[in-house]
């Protein structure tokens, strides 16, 4: 059975800008050691004139091959100018039965200038247990991250460079909303990820209609690509947003090596 790692989709639903970010103004940024320096985009602000929901709830329900394998809920509210995302992703019926995953996350962006705040996680997935919070000190160029096993009772710090601005891979597809997303576009952005910078590129591919069990939308659906990271090999990952003012994700799918699972939405709420 496989692993229904919510963590695991989130890295490839995200865009950062309106077209791709020439690499002449871009950071250079050396992960790991290199040949030659890698050249990492800069993250672009948020669209002055986009408005964030103040507070805002999406439940999906995930669908694993014929049935319905768990369900996922994000959670929005601003605080000041930081955009607060927090998520949780629980299987349910026979694959809760089999391995049970209760997975909790909370990130955050800076409404002005989309730079994350920060990353945590709680994963709980059959027997393994672990959690996480990364942390970026934009000032000094540092990424840190303490983590934790909690099955074992270890621990571990982790510190590592970061360019001045960067995406986390939460709350980044929510930050994706506040940029335009225009069909032929390809775009990239820098991302956070197992504690090195590495670039996504989005492909606004087409505009489509969407009937979701929370009604039927117009969308453009976006597919992410990634050289190296958590992106790269994970099968082909789609996001469907709503061809509006709003950008609001409303399906999510991930083809996968061992099957494709499908985020409907099921409800908005404004709580």
């Amino acid at each position: 059975m496989p692993k229904f790692r919510f963590f695991c989709l989130f890295p490839a639903l995200i865009v950062a800008a309106f077209s791709s970010v020439p690499l002449a103004h871009g950071q250079i940024l050396g992960l790991g050691k290199p040949a030659t320096p890698v050249v990492i985009p800069t993250l672009l602000p948020p669209e002055p004139a986009f408005s964030f929901p103040a507070r805002e709830t999406l439940t999906f329900s995930v669908d694993w091959r014929v049935f319905t394998a768990g369900t996922a809920v994000f959670h929005l509210e601003q605080d000041g100018t930081t955009q607060k995302v927090s998520a949780t992703a629980d299987t349910i019926g026979n694959v809760n039965m089999i391995f049970p995953v209760v997975d909790k996350f909370s990130a955050g962006f800076d409404t002005k200038t989309g730079c994350s705040t920060g990353f945590s996680k709680n994963m709980s997935e059959g027997r393994r247990k672990v959690s996480s919070d990364l942390t970026f000190d934009y000032k000094n160029g540092k990424q840190n991250e303490y983590s934790k096993n909690l099955v074992k009772g270890t621990a571990k710090e982790q510190s590592a460079a970061v360019p001045a601005c960067v995406a986390d891979s939460l709350s980044a597809i929510f930050y994706v909303a506040s940029r335009p997303l225009i069909v032929g576009q390809t775009v990239k952005f820098p991302l956070a990820d197992s504690m090195r910078t590495v670039t996504v590129t989005m492909k606004v591919e087409a505009k489509e209609e969407i009937k979701t069990p929370a009604g039927t939308f117009q969308t453009v659906r976006v597919q992410p690509t990634a050289d190296e990271g958590i992106v790269k090999n994970r099968g082909n990952i789609w996001i469907w947003y709503t061809d509006d003012v709003r950008h609001m994700p409303v399906q999510i799918r991930a083809r996968l090596f061992w099957g494709t699972i499908t985020f409907h939405l099921q409800s908005v709420e404004a709580k």
